[in-house]
């Protein structure tokens, strides 16, 4: 288990604990509007750096530590992976994580029951920031479009179909292209 590196007290995503002491059962609410952190979405969608993300959250004392619960709302901003249009997306997303006191977190080491991904309290502080990194980015689009009907870009020219229903280009069927070049000879010495 990686141990955190020490959390800036200053960071609006760190929250201090203290209050609700060790006490099982005791509870604060928190609610924030905060600047999106750097990354939190995927190379075509996700929340802009500095956009407002909502924390709307439930902090828990229990045995093993605190139990983080609530929802993050935003607004994710990306590109249609069939026009390359903008795309707007709501987020709005329940979040749950445990985050363990670090001696829980050594006793279960010790005995063998280690996770992977425990969290954990360091001091009073925790560190939401990767959690709502790791909570936001699997809720969005894989595939984001721009409506579920999106037809896409024209293979040939690149055109926006959305723009122009009716937009084609007049192929001739490679097999008929020697006839092609025959009609063309042919109007070439009627002129002559």
């Amino acid at each position: 288990m990686q141990r955190p590196v020490h959390l800036d007290r200053g960071s609006p995503f760190v929250l201090d604990t203290h209050e609700l002491g060790r006490r099982p059962g005791s509870t604060r609410t928190v609610q924030r509007t905060l600047a999106a952190p750097e990354d939190l979405g995927t190379d075509v969608i996700g929340v802009p750096t500095g956009n407002d993300v909502e924390l709307d959250l439930r902090l828990e004392a229990v045995m093993e530590g605190v139990l983080v619960t609530g929802s993050v709302r935003g607004r994710a901003i990306g590109e249609c992976v069939r026009c390359l249009g903008e795309v707007i997306e709501d987020v709005d997303v329940q979040l749950t994580e445990l985050f363990v006191y670090p001696e829980r977190a050594a006793v279960a080491a010790e005995d063998g029951d280690e996770e992977e991904d425990v969290r954990e309290l360091e001091g009073d502080l925790i560190d939401l920031e990767p959690v709502l990194r790791d909570t936001v980015v699997p809720a969005l689009p894989f595939q984001p479009l721009c409506r579920p009907d999106c037809p896409g870009l024209c293979s040939e020219c690149g055109a926006r179909l959305a723009d122009d229903p009716d937009h084609s280009h007049e192929t001739l069927d490679p097999r008929w292209a020697a006839l092609g070049g025959l009609v063309s000879s042919n109007d070439e010495t009627k002129e002559s």
